[in-house]
């Protein structure tokens, strides 16, 4: 009996140990999206970011209001929604990720190397913010909002608690003598501790250093199980934000001086169209807020199953994008005219962009709302929401495009992954720890300039070029009408074929003249920190012409090159008799380079299909 009952326990734990393996294996299999809505909510999660907040609605005011809207939506209809289906489609056909989709085209294999590190780029400086986030989040849980008075023992002598006082939010520098409001002072000096230049870095401030541990902790358990996890998230984290805006909204619209504050954002100056950097702002965000060329949307699409109707995803996630942005210019400038209103200026003088808008002048109007910290609480765990929607797709882009280059071993069972996944955000946070330090603001603001430029226009412009002149747009139309019964339209193919590459184009070489050195309000960063800068932009495109040669000259391109560079037969004296030494053995054994297959006839010049064999 008792042998009985060991030889069951040994059959149970052998079944136990097979339904393990099977889920394990399950678990580590590529797999899909739950459904659709879940990539559809991942797709806006990852495009509606913190830049729909704080930089969209600085933009507009900047560059002409109302009339900002039709550079924005030019750009759109002919730079972001056609590379966004593309780059949809792309990954959709060949269910790969950024890096190893390039089976394509394996020279431009550099392209998916780019996006991914672009992408790197930009998960470890975004989860700064996200930890400035965390910092507010947990102080507006007081009676009295810390950055309401100037009476901490941190306040500055200079700190003024005055609703006249006008303080510069759009650049972060020190005052220098002048007065200072209190939430200004908060931001630079107590959460910051800001130092007066990037020559000055300072000390780690722990602080923040906790607040982004926290933020990595939250990313890395959300992401534990890859798109598994992240496709169940999004139906929070994409959805939520909508309610508190909302809220923000309606609270915002009740505020004395509210419609100035609309008046303001809307009314168009028309004159600002002739002005060429404001259609490169509008390209800038178009790249900025839908994420495109940064592998995320080709990594979320492969994803997909191969018949899904991704055109109605191509037009639906950058609408909801567009209206996000301009809905959120309604929450922001509400709330500015009310501030405006109690100082009697001009909501031109209380107009903020980036981290001036959300962490200087929006908190300096909820410590003047009735119940301020309720108010703070929902804004800033809106910011968090938001932050997180974007910040999970990034790094997931990162983790799940090196899985697939290397799947062998990052997919070969759950601890590989898990101690992959665990090894990439530890350094990622290691990576961001300089931008925690007295100093980490200049660092900050420095990656996300040189990021969110260059880099990303490159990659559109090259990526345009690869998929439709080299690859062919007849072929890639084809592969496209595979999946959806049907060819792309006329205007896809306009647009990929000519408007957006030579709109794209046309930005770089605006953006190229317009270079103006690095600054932030009067500070000029030194010349080091310049070359910092390009160092850093030009870090994920040279990635394309490195991979470009390094795949050529491995798979023969020296041999090639070795051919093509030896000496034609008719090379020597021009007269026979002349032809002496090494030339008149040559010309008894037969001409020079005759078995140089590089040279058999003028008419069949070599190619590289023939002297490559093609490797991955």
């Amino acid at each position: 009996m008792e042998k009985s009952d060991n030889e069951s326990k040994d059959v149970a734990t052998a079944e136990k140990g097979e339904v393990d393996a099977v889920s394990e294996k399950e678990m580590m299999e590529r797999g899909n999206w739950g459904g659709k809505l879940e990539f559809i909510l991942t797709c806006v999660g990852y495009a509606v970011g913190l830049g729909n907040v704080w930089r969209f609605p600085y933009l507009a005011f900047k560059n002409g209001g109302g009339a900002f809207l039709i550079p924005y939506w030019t750009m759109q209809l002919f730079v972001g929604m056609p590379l966004f289906f593309m780059e949809l489609s792309f990954g959709q056909f060949a269910s790969l990720g950024p890096i190893t989709i390039w089976k394509i085209n394996p020279l431009f294999k550099g392209l998916g190397y780019s996006m991914v590190i672009v992408s790197g780029l930009i998960g470890v400086y975004y989860n700064v913010i996200i930890g400035y986030c965390f910092f507010y989040f947990f102080s507006s849980m007081q009676g009295t909002l810390p950055w309401s008075h100037c009476d901490n023992d941190w306040n500055s002598p200079n700190c003024v608690v005055d609703s006249n006082v006008v303080t510069n939010h759009t650049n972060l520098t020190i005052s220098n003598g002048s007065t200072i409001s209190a939430s200004e002072d908060y931001f630079l000096n107590y959460v910051l501790q800001m130092s007066d230049g990037m020559e000055n870095m300072g000390a780690l401030n722990w602080r923040l250093a906790l607040c982004l541990l926290l933020a990595w902790f939250v990313v890395f358990g959300v992401l534990i199980k890859g798109i598994k996890s992240l496709g169940k998230v999004v139906y929070f984290t994409a959805t939520f934000p909508y309610l508190l805006l909302t809220a923000l909204l309606i609270r915002g619209a009740t505020l004395d001086g509210a419609s100035d504050g609309i008046k303001f954002y809307l009314t168009p100056d028309w004159n600002r169209l002739a002005d060429s950097e404001v259609w490169s702002d509008a390209a800038t965000q178009v790249f900025y807020s839908l994420s495109a060329c940064s592998g995320g949307l080709v990594l979320m699409s492969s994803f997909n199953k191969f018949d899904n109707f991704c055109l109605r995803d191509a037009l639906i996630v950058p609408l909801v994008d567009c209206l996000t942005s301009f809905f959120s210019g309604f929450v922001v400038f509400t709330v500015l005219g009310f501030m405006a209103y109690n100082r009697q200026v001009s909501v031109a003088d209380v107009a903020a962009g980036g981290p001036g808008l959300a962490f200087i002048a929006y908190p300096e109007a909820l410590a003047s709302m009735p119940a301020p910290t309720v108010w703070a609480i929902l804004f800033f765990f809106m910011m968090l929401i938001i932050g997180f929607s974007s910040q999970f797709s990034i790094i997931e882009t990162v983790i799940s495009s090196i899985s697939d280059e290397y799947d062998w071993i990052l997919r070969k069972n759950f601890r590989n992954s898990t101690y992959f996944r665990v090894s990439l955000c530890v350094g990622f946070y290691l990576m961001a720890l300089p931008m925690t330090t007295n100093g980490g603001i200049y660092l900050l603001d420095l990656i996300d300039t040189a990021v969110s430029g260059f880099p990303l226009l490159f990659v559109g412009l090259l990526e345009c070029f690869a998929l439709n002149f080299i690859y062919g747009y007849s072929r890639f139309s084809e592969d496209i009408s595979m999946m959806l019964g049907k060819r792309p339209a006329v205007y896809w193919r306009f647009c990929w074929c000519f408007m957006t590459p030579a709109m794209l184009f046309t930005v770089i070489v605006f953006k190229s003249i317009q270079y103006t050195p690095m600054a932030s309000g009067s500070y000029i960063y030194p010349d080091w920190a310049q070359a910092l800068y390009w160092l850093v932009a030009l870090f994920p495109i040279s990635a394309i012409p490195g991979w470009f040669f390094f795949h050529f000259l491995r798979n023969g391109g020296l041999d090639l090159l070795r051919k093509l560079s030896s000496p034609l037969p008719e090379w020597g004296p021009s007269l026979p008799e002349n032809r002496t030494g090494r030339y008149a053995k040559e010309a008894s054994e037969g001409d020079v380079g005759k078995d140089n297959p590089a040279f058999q006839g003028s008419d069949n010049p070599p190619s590289y299909s023939d002297t490559v064999t093609t490797k991955m």
